[in-house]
């Protein structure tokens, strides 16, 4: 918790200093750039601190800053995680090392995976995005922690998941790190498919929104779908905001990677909810940085999960 917590304010600063006007109309990616760099690093730093040696599989590496022609960049990202990461401060070295223990093959019994910004396009509106890291042992997620810096927590932005199978899932103060237990959350209890909620990305390139908007004409769902980018997604069908996620395929040879949605499907499943790809298969976390053996993504409240499965499969055209 400490680790997504000071990753999110690096992230929130980042934010806060570099977005702009001007950053999205020249599509300027600048500032997720340095904020991904940032966020990996703390949290890299903070679970060696605190763990140890331990075996970390992140989005980025520190090979792009080492160039020379990149100092500018690099000054930017160790300036961020010195504000934050506490103790002495850290040498130039000592943060690109941080960020290449981020490097570790996803394979072995026990390893974390770490996406830094979870929604580049959201963090760049100023919406939503998110810090999310996992905990893989032998092949299954046993620890999920999503930090939502721009997610409403009680009329306020800034919500912290966390999910573990002996702990179920609940939802801190992301700001407060006085705040260790939070409240429990559950998935909506509705057997109706027509009374459920959509919770799709906002970026159509992401999933098929055309098949979504069948599927939900054959489930008799009329509810407009609530789009967001990131996993926060997954945190809203396991609060009760929404009751399916969708991901459906829109490449015949894509594979998600295990980053983008490890925290979050645990998050899910530990708040009632049922978590399997198009097929209705379980994921698989033992295939390296991708879910090779599944092809996209069904999250649902469950009671509704196997309804959700018929209508997809009679939509989708392989």
């Amino acid at each position: 918790m400490d680790a997504v917590r000071r990753a999110a304010v690096v992230c929130r600063a980042v934010q806060a200093k570099l977005v702009d006007a001007s950053t999205l109309e020249k599509r300027d990616k600048s500032p997720v750039t340095v904020a991904d760099f940032a966020s990996q690093a703390v949290v890299c730093a903070t679970l060696q601190r605190h763990l140890g040696a331990v075996a970390i599989v992140g989005e980025e590496d520190a090979q792009e800053l080492r160039r020379d022609e990149n100092r500018s960049l690099r000054a930017e990202v160790v300036a961020q995680v010195r504000s934050v990461i506490g103790g002495a401060e850290p040498s130039e070295t000592e943060v690109l090392d941080w960020l290449d223990l981020g490097n570790a093959e996803a394979r072995g019994g026990r390893y974390w995976t770490l996406d830094p910004i979870d929604g580049t396009k959201g963090f760049l509106r100023g919406e939503q995005y998110a810090v999310a890291l996992a905990l893989i042992e032998d092949g299954e997620v046993v620890f999920g922690l999503l930090g939502c810096p721009n997610l409403d927590r009680s009329g306020a932005p800034g919500a912290l998941f966390v999910a573990a199978p002996e702990l179920g899932a609940r939802m801190l103060d992301l700001w407060d790190a006085s705040d260790h237990s939070g409240r429990a959350i559950h998935v909506a209890s509705i057997t109706d498919p027509a009374a459920a909620r959509f919770c799709e990305s906002v970026e159509s390139g992401h999933s098929d929104q055309d098949e979504s908007a069948e599927i939900a004409r054959r489930l008799g769902i009329t509810s407009e779908p609530y789009r967001i980018d990131s996993q926060c997604k997954y945190a809203c069908v396991a609060r009760d905001d929404a009751s399916i996620y969708l991901r459906l395929p829109t490449r015949k040879d894509y594979r998600e990677k295990i980053w983008d949605h490890a925290a979050g499907k645990l998050v899910v499943e530990c708040a009632g909810g049922r978590v399997t790809d198009v097929d209705g298969r379980k994921l698989d976390f033992t295939r390296g940085h991708t879910l090779a053996d599944n092809r996209g993504i069904i999250a649902t409240c469950g009671s509704i999960h196997d309804r959700v499965l018929e209508a997809v499969a009679a939509v989708r055209v392989d």
